[in-house]
């Protein structure tokens, strides 16, 4: 039984799971930070099914880069950051155990989404539904964002009403302060998916997944990964300009310090597996600073 339930558990990517854990921490701060912030059940009940609802995108992202054969042709992928589980291509699970499994996972998201309905407000009808489809439409046919280019925008979305979800819930209301602190981690969170583009280029391409990588090539990463990191600054900082985040988020900035370096290392073109790897670990370490700053700096904020 402990067997079984650990290859199921690993089927989902658990260590991806920690930006859903993070970006649902930083809308309960912001509630906080407002004073909106009630009920630690409703807290844990959103933390539970957002983790699940994100394991569930993840799993149906293995089976359908299977389908497309993206996974089996990705040779040159680095464990555990890129490539998918491959637990399909392994032989620890079918196709159709993989695909059962992940809509199951979105499905029981769907009881706890209407009890937090009855509890917050219609609003999060809306949040639930759009954050449900994007976590579908990245992956799955006939829409398959993330094979259009569009991958980026889409994970911006998701994890932007994470936060905002997670914040309406405690508020029943929409805010600005999870709106624009949502939208700066997100695209951060964005970033990693981006960079994880990289080692994964030739199977994308012969798969027909038209990322921003393979459109342009590596050598646009460099720049994209700067605008994404600028842009989340500037949303920080705006933020803070017109009162909607506490002046403590200043400190959420630092995530620069492994920024720059990841920055640095994505100057070195062509790159090496070594200095890839580095690459997606310091784009991680930064995305999940900003957003546990972010969130102590709301928390900071509200108790003085």
């Amino acid at each position: 039984m402990g067997k079984t339930f650990k290859l199921w558990l690993s089927a989902t990517r658990p260590a991806f799971l920690s930006v859903t854990f993070v970006g649902v921490l930083i809308g309960l701060a912001s509630a906080s930070y407002s004073g909106a912030f009630h009920s630690l059940w409703l807290a844990t009940l959103t933390l539970i099914f957002a983790l699940v609802a994100h394991a569930g995108a993840n799993v149906l992202n293995d089976y359908y880069d299977a389908l497309s054969g993206c996974d089996a042709a990705n040779t040159d992928r680095i464990f555990p950051f890129t490539g998918g589980s491959r637990f399909i291509q392994d032989g620890l699970l079918t196709t159709k155990q993989t695909a059962i499994f992940g809509y199951a996972l979105l499905i029981a998201v769907i009881p706890a989404g209407l009890y937090l309905i009855a509890e917050s407000g219609a609003g999060l009808l809306f949040i639930g539904m759009c954050g449900l489809f994007a976590g579908w439409a990245y992956s799955a046919k006939p829409l398959a964002l993330q094979s259009r280019g569009v991958g980026e925008i889409t994970i911006t979305v998701a994890w932007m009403l994470i936060v905002i979800g997670s914040d309406y819930v405690q508020r029943g209301s929409f805010a600005l302060a999870p709106i624009i602190s949502g939208i700066a981690y997100a695209l951060l969170v964005a970033n990693v998916l981006f960079i994880n583009q990289i080692p994964d280029i030739n199977a994308d391409a012969i798969s027909g997944k038209r990322t921003v990588i393979v459109r342009f090539g590596s050598g646009v990463a460099l720049l994209g990964s700067a605008l994404l990191y600028l842009s989340a600054t500037a949303t920080i900082v705006i933020g803070i300009a017109v009162g909607a985040l506490p002046i403590t988020s200043v400190f959420g900035l630092l995530f620069w310090a492994p920024a720059a370096l990841a920055l640095y290392r994505l100057c070195q073109i062509p790159m090496d597996k070594t200095s890839i790897t580095l690459t997606i670990r310091l784009t991680i370490i930064s995305t999940l600073l900003a957003g546990f700053l972010l969130t102590l700096s709301l928390l900071f904020a509200a108790e003085t």
